[in-house]
């Protein structure tokens, strides 16, 4: 019997303050057979929700196509306004492979998705990640450079244009981003015991790659909702060659100078368990481990012998 595939998607669209707008897009994710929804999250001052779902990959493909299409029918852009960087209603769409799945698989899955956006709702579509069709594009900010407003003046340009469609935006769904990449970055908040708002963003502006920090981090300083204290928020986008530990001794180490320490670690969203058993190893200085010793391990390679 083939192995099942499976695949990870965390796409994020432009609205995270309407609940009957969110439910209603979230809904084509929740409602889908052979797709699970493992979470999603409005945020209101961003202006956008960001939603996390696996499945396999047909059953995922129809349930992604069908949360753009009620997207692009309940967002306009001319309307919308947030925070967060965004280029249409239906802002990206990231697959990643999770099991038995290849990257070049989940590339083709990706094309797919990004040629059915475009012939179905005549959205123009952006290719990133595996897909990007030039160096530049492979990073979300090359493509989003001026947001909605300022793409929709230069969409007719060689170097704007989208990779499917016209050389211009959608008049009310702008466009969408459409990748593949071998995973999804892991979003992590450092919080502080201090209120204080500057020695946050010297952390952070000391962490992110292109301010001196490491390349693989992204960082800003905010409070979390429910908290007054001020945290580091990275996303990070390599926990394999920059692992959390590490970043969090760094942090910890900065935080030492303005006589602070860290008081608690936020993991926003999904993670691999080896970002976490890297932790557990290092700290607890783990030798002669192996992953079966992990009881839950030993399920999931039932699962495969099935």
């Amino acid at each position: 019997m083939a192995k099942k595939q499976y695949v990870h998607a965390v796409p994020n669209f432009s609205n995270g303050k309407d609940k009957e707008v969110i439910e209603a897009v979230v809904d084509e994710i929740r409602k889908a057979k052979g797709v699970k929804l493992i979470g999603y999250f409005p945020d209101a001052d961003f202006n956008r929700t960001v939603i996390e779902c696996l499945g396999e990959p047909e059953p995922l493909k129809k349930a992604l196509l069908n949360m753009a299409g009620k997207a692009y029918e309940l967002i306009d852009m001319e309307k919308q306004k947030g925070k967060h960087p965004r280029i249409g209603a239906q802002d990206t769409i990231p697959v990643f492979p999770l099991r038995n799945i290849s990257l070049e698989e989940c590339t083709e899955l990706a094309e797919e998705i990004g040629k059915e956006i475009w012939e179905r709702y005549q959205v123009p579509v952006y290719f990133s990640g595996e897909n990007a069709r030039t160096p530049e594009r492979k990073e979300l900010a090359y493509i989003r450079k001026g947001q909605y407003e300022g793409l929709k003046e230069v969409a007719h340009t060689p170097e704007r244009r989208p990779d499917l469609g016209p050389a211009k935006l959608h008049p009310t769904a702008g466009a969408t981003i459409v990748s593949a990449a071998t995973h999804n970055l892991v979003a992590v908040n450092m919080i502080l015991n201090t209120t204080d708002m500057e020695i946050g963003k010297r952390i952070a502006k000391m962490m992110r790659g292109p301010s001196g920090g490491f390349s693989t981090i992204r960082a800003v300083a905010f409070k979390p909702d429910g908290y007054d204290n001020v945290a580091v928020s990275m996303n990070m986008f390599d926990t394999v060659n920059t692992p959390i530990y590490r970043v969090f001794q760094v942090v910890e180490n900065e935080a030492k100078r303005y006589g602070l320490t860290i008081i608690g670690t936020q993991i926003c969203g999904t993670l691999p368990q080896d970002a976490l058993l890297n932790c557990a190893e290092y700290f607890l200085r783990i030798v002669d481990f192996d992953r079966n010793q992990i009881l839950e391990n030993n399920i999931l390679a039932l699962d495969e012998e099935e």
